[in-house]
C-alpha cells in the first residue's frame, strides 16, 4: 500500500542531500541560537514562499501538511501569553496574567515552532529517502550496513501499515466485537500486535537471507546502482540561501516588526 503523492520537481528536488541535510541542520542550531523575534519573522516569511512556490506540490497538500505546525503555534503562543512571567501588565482576568514580557516570549517561541517546522518540511518533502541514505554513503561515508537496514525498514512501513488493515477488516469481516475502555484497548493489541510482529519477522529474516546472498557485508569498495553527486542546482541554492539570510537580516534592521532585539533581555 505504497502512497504517491503527485509533485511537479523544482531546483530544490535537485540538491545533493548530504548537502541539504548539513545546511538544514546548520540552520536549525543557527536558529536555536537567534532570540531577535523580527529575524525569526521574516525567516518564516520566507520559508512560507519556499514552502508554497517552489516545493512542487498542490497547494492543498501543503496546507493539510502545515496545519499541525499551526496548532503548535497557537498552542505554544497562546501559553507563553496567558501564563507567562513579567513586569509590565497588559492584561489580567483571574489566572491569566498577560505582560509585555510574555507577549514577546510568546510570538518568539511560536515563530521558532513554525521556522523549525518549515525547515522539516521543505527537507521531507524534496529529499526522497533511497537518494539521501545513497548520497550519505558516498559523501559522507556512511556505513552501507547501516544505509541499507534504513532503506529497508522505510520500505517495510508501507507493507507493515497494509498487512495491518487487512487484519483489521478480516476481523470486521468474522464479527469481532470490542470491549469498551481499557480492557478493549488491551484486547487490540493482543489481537494485532503478535500476528504482525510475526510477519514482520519473517519477512525481516528473508530480507537478511536475500542481503546475505548479494554480498552485504559492509565492505565500503561496494559500487552503487545510483550515483549522487554535485550538480549545478547545488550552486544555484547556497546563491539563494545566501541571498535569503542577507534579506532576512537587512529586513529585520530597516523594517522590525516588534521593537524588541532579544527576548531574553526582558
Amino acid at each position: 500500500m505504497a502512497i504517491e503523492l503527485s509533485y511537479k520537481k523544482t531546483f530544490l528536488h535537485h540538491i545533493n542531500p548530504s548537502m541539504k541535510f548539513i545546511i538544514f541542520v546548520g540552520l536549525f542550531i543557527g536558529l536555536l541560537l537567534i532570540h531577535n523575534p523580527n529575524i525569526l519573522f521574516y525567516t518564516c516569511i520566507g520559508l512560507l514562499l519556499v514552502y508554497f512556490l517552489l516545493t512542487g506540490y498542490p497547494f492543498v497538500l501543503l496546507l493539510l501538511f502545515a496545519s499541525p505546525f499551526l496548532i503548535i503555534f497557537l498552542s505554544s503562543t497562546i501559553t507563553m501569553m496567558l501564563f507567562g512571567e513579567g513586569q509590565t501588565t497588559l492584561f489580567q482576568y483571574g489566572v491569566i496574567h498577560v505582560t509585555e514580557e510574555s507577549f514577546y516570549r510568546g510570538i518568539h517561541l511560536g515563530m521558532r515552532s513554525i521556522v523549525f517546522g518549515l525547515l522539516g518540511l521543505l527537507f521531507a518533502l524534496t529529499t526522497r529517502p533511497v537518494s539521501m541514505f545513497y548520497s550519505m554513503m558516498q559523501q559522507l561515508k556512511l556505513p552501507p550496513k547501516i544505509a541499507y537496514s534504513f532503506m529497508t525498514a522505510i520500505r517495510l512501513l508501507p507493507m507493515i501499515a497494509e498487512e495491518f488493515s487487512h487484519l483489521k477488516k478480516g476481523l470486521k469481516i468474522r464479527g469481532m466485537e470490542y470491549k469498551k475502555g481499557i480492557h478493549g484497548f488491551y484486547q487490540k493489541i493482543q489481537l494485532f500486535t503478535i500476528p504482525v510482529l510475526a510477519q514482520s519477522i519473517r519477512r525481516a529474516y528473508r530480507i537478511a537471507i536475500a542481503m546475505e546472498a548479494k554480498q552485504f557485508t559492509g565492505n565500503r569498495d561496494r559500487t552503487f546502482y545510483y550515483q549522487i553527486g554535485f550538480t549545478r542546482y547545488d550552486t544555484y541554492f547556497v546563491i539563494f540561501l545566501l541571498a535569503t539570510l542577507l534579506i532576512t537580516f537587512y529586513m529585520s534592521e530597516q523594517l522590525p516588526i516588534l521593537q524588541v532585539k532579544d527576548v531574553l533581555s526582558l
